[in-house]
């Protein structure tokens, strides 16, 4: 590691006395690794792996905004005994022997859910794991960024210019591997620094529960009607527009998919809603639209025509409504109008979350999901007791440590709402 940076001498332009000196930047340990590309790197590298000691560092890169598809284009790791690795998995059909010569030991990683979608898709199972973002909530830091932590605990800087480069490229050029390489350098000794906090804040066992409930997370629910998160879809009037947002997103996806290129880069969510506001009428009035002069737009141009003579060919009962259909709790501003008695049980059982997660010194949003609770205070069970409730929270994903400190007391709050 680095040495510490030395104290400046007097009047040689240093920091004054009282300021914050700044942590030296965070340094490679062994020289930069070359990427493993081959099949004979790939087998000394899993050979080396499972040489090791210890939990194993773990991190992926993917090309969001650049790709449609979110596979990992560079898979980090670091052990001790091994070094760290770089790796290329766009060669090999998986990476299943690497997730066997790592087997049960412990994976270290920072925003699991963030990296566990595609390292499954590769083949790679975590059987334990510790998640470094995760248990700086449960700590409730302020700031829970890897940059941020490894300054706070460990005491080095650390650049993050080359997070949201494009890695599918290649070859990958040094300084981003670099920076691909300083993501695992230190994990392990932060994981190390957040579990004697952990226990010292009497919370090991919470985030123990709470990685256990991350092994088999696979990526957030698909959404029913995706097309409705399309940016600035608040500003389309009438069934009819937004059937040509409808249209027009689904063609994007099919032509993005296609070409693995991310949706934004063919066709952008602006232009999108600048179609379907203007409400062409007919295909010529689509292809001279100023919304698609671009010469991006305009390479998929019959597409975009195609899905607007699609959309005015539906009939009145196949529209989209204005709002998507729920299948939970309506807009909790709308309660007090429309179930006054549901909102007071909001309240108080809001007023409850809050207390227990100043008490506990925890972020009211993994103390328990707030969607739960508004899943319980709109529809609360028929009798309101600490069983009832239990059973209720547990259903909805609750973790044990989460139950056992916020059952009773929701309960109770609750109880005291329906009398009132």
């Amino acid at each position: 590691m680095p040495d510490p940076v030395p104290e400046p001498a007097a009047g040689d332009g240093g920091p004054e006395p009282d300021s914050e000196p700044t942590p030296p930047p965070l340094q490679l340990r062994e020289p930069l690794p070359g990427v493993i590309d081959s099949a004979g790197a790939y087998e000394s590298t899993v050979a080396a792996v499972a040489g090791g000691t210890g939990p194993v560092a773990l991190d992926a890169e993917r090309a969001s905004g650049y790709r449609y598809s979110p596979r990992a284009y560079l898979v980090q790791l670091r052990r001790e005994g091994a070094g760290t690795a770089l790796i290329d998995p766009l060669p090999f059909d998986d990476l299943v022997a690497l997730d066997e010569a790592i087997g049960d030991t412990e994976w270290i990683l920072h925003a699991a859910i963030q990296d566990l979608p595609c390292l499954t898709e590769l083949g790679m199972h975590p059987r334990r794991l510790f998640d470094t973002e995760l248990a700086g909530r449960l700590l409730n830091l302020p700031r829970v960024g890897l940059a941020t932590l490894v300054s706070e605990l460990l005491g080095y800087s650390m650049e993050k210019e080359h997070s949201a480069v494009d890695w599918s490229t290649r070859p990958l050029p040094e300084p981003w591997l670099e920076y691909a390489a300083l993501d695992v350098e230190m994990l392990v000794e932060l994981r190390d620094v957040m579990v004697t906090r952990l226990r010292e804040a009497d919370k090991l066992d919470w985030a123990h529960e709470e990685f256990e409930a991350l092994l088999d997370y696979a990526g957030p629910m698909t959404r029913a009607e995706p097309w409705r998160r399309t940016s600035g879809i608040h500003r389309v009037r009438g069934r009819r527009s937004l059937a040509l947002v409808r249209a027009l997103w689904e063609a994007r996806d099919e032509v993005a998919q296609t070409r693995d290129t991310a949706p934004g880069r063919i066709l952008p969510d602006a232009v999108i809603i600048e179609i379907a506001r203007d409400n062409p009428s007919n295909a010529d009035a689509v292809r001279t639209s100023p919304a698609v002069r671009s010469r991006r737009v305009r390479r998929d141009l019959e597409a975009w025509v195609e899905a607007v003579e699609r959309a005015h060919a539906l009939p009145d009962k196949d529209l989209p409504t204005p709002t998507a259909p729920s299948t939970g709790p309506p807009p909790a501003r709308s309660w007090a109008d429309r179930d006054p008695p549901a909102a007071a049980r909001l309240a108080a059982s809001r007023a409850v979350v809050l207390e227990l997660a100043e008490q506990h010194d925890l972020p009211a949003e993994n103390l328990i999901s707030p969607d739960l609770i508004r899943r319980l205070a709109w529809e609360p069970p028929a009798e309101l007791t600490a069983a009832t409730v239990s059973e209720r929270l547990s259903g909805g994903g609750a973790r044990a440590w989460q139950v056992g400190l916020i059952a009773t007391p929701l309960a109770e709050a609750l109880a005291a709402a329906a009398e009132d």
